[in-house]
């Protein structure tokens, strides 16, 4: 294995890199995009069932002891009940931009670094056919074998590059997928909660 590394020549080191990094990514985010963190039900639906009881302060006293995300944007709402619709969806909505931000955090840079791995490749390929070319410049009778090691860093390179570049795109576009999945659920779970304060403002 370290020696086929070795034949790819320099740009596999940044191939390398950015393999590491991405994997790194995934996992952080994984870990950081589950439900449980960001949008625990349980929670959802205690906040619910005190609001209908009128009990807002133990509502915002729960999402202030929670760090979900939609525990953030609850209580925004919470500690704005009182007020018209529209300003307690308006205080929602920059919390929840906030929030969606924080979720998509370095999901994009998965879509970066697979481009970059790409490029990588077929810069590795391109140094090895201009060493095969400079083999063949310098010799009046060409050898085969003298061409093997450009020849090498030309395919080894680009299997690296692809070799990450690939997965990198399915890990992207399902962290992608899994935090837009997310942040719809929030955001028609923040409308609920309006509508929950402005009948509790009603009956009042």
């Amino acid at each position: 294995m370290i020696d086929f590394f070795t034949k790819g020549g320099i740009f596999m080191y940044p191939i390398l890199l950015c393999s590491i990094t991405a994997l790194a990514i995934f996992i952080e985010r994984l870990w950081n995009l589950r439900r449980v963190q960001v949008l625990p039900l349980d929670l959802v639906n205690e906040v619910e069932d005190l609001i209908r009881r009128e009990k807002i302060h133990e509502a915002a006293m729960l999402c202030q002891n929670n760090r979900s995300s939609v525990a953030q944007i609850f209580l925004v709402g919470l500690k704005n009940f009182g007020r018209r619709r529209e300003e307690i969806k308006d205080h929602l909505e920059e919390v929840g931009r906030q929030e969606s931000a924080s979720l998509e955090r370095f999901v994009e840079g998965l879509g970066t670094i697979a481009g970059v791995s790409t490029l990588l490749g077929l810069l590795g390929t391109i140094s090895g056919m201009i060493n095969v070319f400079s083999v063949i410049s310098t010799q009046t009778v060409v050898n085969p074998g003298s061409m093997a090691g450009g020849i090498s860093e030309a395919l080894i390179t680009t299997y690296a590059g692809l070799s990450v570049a690939i997965p990198t795109i399915v890990m992207h576009k399902y962290l992608q997928s899994r935090a837009n999945t997310l942040i719809l659920e929030m955001e028609r779970r923040s409308v609920r909660l309006v509508d929950l304060l402005k009948e509790k403002k009603r009956n009042d």
